[in-house]
């Protein structure tokens, strides 16, 4: 917390040399207000001042020990309440994972628009309920990566690097999309197990709505502990179900539930992340960002070596 109360009797000494006696301190000014507030109810006047790092609670030295015991007994009754942890820098990285989603987005798509290997790549690797119950779960990776057409596809592609970038700097790029793929993929087992056998869906949006979840419920999270008000606590996880019924509900062929799924299980790990640090140096980050990489080819690889 960094805040500390002062010893009165120093204070009242520094009071005879220097002038008023600070009788408590903190990095956060509102705690130093609220304080402020405490003593003026009891008629003890008091005034803030910085020194640049500390916000200090100044009194008159004679006023000091009796301000300090008022503040001493207001702490015992008002346990101090947990702030949020401190935002973590951006990492600089976070174009490389939204490099890299491109990139694999446009490569399956070029390839199944060439029916490489001589394949039927949309047949190969839609995700299809009834094959999935019956074991064919790579098609809940493969099916992130395919499109209907090339709108589709841009749409996929503009609101998942914007996304993806964001999540990036928050996770690191490796983390974030290597979370990304794990909430996308068990969307979509999920949606296969709930939807009727002839169910059949593509498209990376299972993918970026995960990804908003992901942030949403991370800065939930991160927020759940502070003293503010609940709106603020509540403001990433409302703005993200917004944007989700805003972006994610409309159009004719849209699988609303492969949608919110999505946006669920992205939710899910956004909250454990910020709950469970995992390592985010830049090792973490390769490894992960390789292992995603290595799934998605290894998924497309069963689906292509067919029965």
């Amino acid at each position: 917390m960094n805040e500390q109360h002062v010893d009165p009797e120093h204070a009242a000494r520094a009071h005879a040399e220097l002038g008023p006696a600070a009788v408590y301190r903190s990095h956060w000014r509102p705690s130093c207000e609220e304080r402020a507030f405490v003593l003026r109810a009891v008629g003890i006047a008091s005034q803030l001042a910085s020194d640049g790092r500390y916000w200090m609670l100044l009194v008159q030295a004679v006023d000091a020990p009796a301000a300090a015991a008022q503040l001493r007994r207001y702490d015992f009754e008002n346990p101090p309440r947990r702030r949020p942890a401190e935002p973590e820098p951006p990492h600089r990285g976070s174009w490389v994972g939204a490099a890299g989603y491109a990139a694999v987005m446009l490569l399956v798509a070029y390839l199944a628009g060439a029916n490489a290997f001589n394949a039927d790549w949309l047949d190969s690797g839609a995700l299809l309920s009834g094959a999935v119950r019956q074991g064919e779960w790579f098609r809940s990776v493969t099916a992130l990566t395919l499109h209907v057409d090339v709108g589709h596809l841009l749409a996929n592609l503009g609101f998942g690097i914007v996304f993806g970038l964001l999540a990036g700097q928050i996770l690191g790029p490796g983390i974030a999309w290597a979370s990304v793929l794990a909430a996308a993929t068990a969307a979509n087992l999920l949606n296969a197990f709930v939807q009727p056998e002839t169910h059949a869906s593509i498209g990376a949006s299972t993918a970026v709505f995960a990804t908003l979840g992901l942030m949403a419920g991370f800065e939930w999270q991160r927020r759940s502990s502070a003293p503010e008000r609940r709106t603020w606590r509540w403001a990433p996880l409302v703005a993200g179900i917004f944007l989700l019924a805003f972006t994610g509900t409309g159009g004719e062929n849209t699988d609303v539930l492969a949608h919110l799924t999505g946006f669920a299980t992205g939710a899910a790990a956004g909250v454990a992340h910020a709950r469970w640090r995992v390592p985010r140096g830049t090792a973490a980050q390769i490894v992960a960002g390789v292992a995603s990489l290595a799934v998605v080819a290894a998924a497309w690889a069963m689906a292509l070596a067919g029965p």
